[in-house]
């Protein structure tokens, strides 16, 4: 059959995936109400169509913090990328570069981001942080990224616990004996009690700013005073992003969330957006309400998965 839209990809990966892999990677929190809303909620917003304008020339570049690249699809932070290919995100990120646009490699990568860098190393990367208990292992992990040549620091910010994906709970979920968190190994076991530090703060901002040159962007932001505080703290993006619906329930369709943040963040900072996006038409939507550009994650993961 030949594969010509997402959702193609979508059913291939859950037919050929191992079943504990694709429930890891679809799992949202508890109803997955929020998971799911972040599409339907595109079906809402119509175009105002114009017509009889000249595009015949088109020209869909577009720069990140000065970067340009291709097209403004990027590929958002998701972990576990060998449950998928074995060359996990070495391959993610070749993709990345093949086409031109920016990969957010995540903290819970399977391959190393020294290994990331070398596969594709004029590409361009951020590097995705969660802030642990143990402030030396992510201090470590920030200075490994700017030694590596990535060019952002996107720091998550709405998982101070994680989510109740029930079917993790019920597959027991774990990664394989020969996967290793690689850029976390003997820092921690995945299986146990979380490491991310719940008392993580808006002065933490200041923390990674002394440790780091890198731009630091927001992932996590769905409100106006979040954004408005983001800004106030010095940040230079914001994704508005609900985690794929993984973590918290009941929260709202990222979509629905741009537009306040974009109005209360006045041009200061770029606003990017992921969350739901699934096809051309939801992108020109997003980038309608004022994302600079929007990142997908599961869908990535799909076309990882294709042989």
């Amino acid at each position: 059959m030949a594969m010509v839209c997402l959702s193609d990809f979508e059913a291939y990966a859950k037919k050929y995936l191992p079943k504990i892999a694709w429930d890891f990677f679809a799992a949202g929190a508890d109803d997955c109400s929020t998971r799911d809303e972040n599409i339907l909620a595109y079906k809402r917003i119509c175009f105002r169509p114009r017509v009889l304008r000249d595009v015949s020339m088109m020209d869909i570049r577009t720069k990140l913090l000065g970067n340009e690249i291709s097209f403004p699809v990027g590929i958002a932070p998701t972990g576990f990328h060998q449950l998928a290919w074995p060359d996990g995100e070495k391959s993610t990120a070749r993709a990345a570069k093949a086409m031109n646009t920016c990969y957010i490699v995540s903290t819970y990568s399977t391959c190393t981001l020294e290994e990331i860098s070398a596969a594709a190393p004029s590409g361009l990367r951020w590097f995705q942080l969660y802030i642990h208990r143990n402030r030396a292992v992510s201090q470590q992990l920030v200075q490994r990224a700017e030694a590596s040549g990535f060019q952002g620091l996107v720091l998550t910010v709405d998982l101070p616990y994680t989510g109740k994906r029930r079917d993790d709970v019920r597959n027991g979920f774990c990664l394989p004996p020969h996967m290793k968190l690689k850029n976390l190994e003997g820092a921690f076991e995945v299986c146990k009690m979380s490491p991310l530090d719940p008392s993580v703060t808006w002065n933490d901002i200041y923390w990674l700013q002394s440790l780091t040159h890198l731009p630091i962007i927001i992932k996590g932001i769905l409100t106006k005073e979040d954004a408005e505080r983001a800004v106030r703290h010095g940040v230079q993006g914001i994704i508005v992003s609900n985690h794929g619906g993984r973590q918290l329930d009941g929260g709202p369709a990222t979509i629905d969330a741009l537009v306040e943040v974009v109005e209360a963040v006045q041009g200061r900072v770029e606003v990017y957006l992921d969350g739901g996006i699934r096809k051309g038409s939801d992108v020109l939507k997003a980038l309608a309400l004022g994302a600079r550009c929007v990142f997908i994650g599961r869908p990535a993961l799909w076309g990882l998965a294709y042989k």
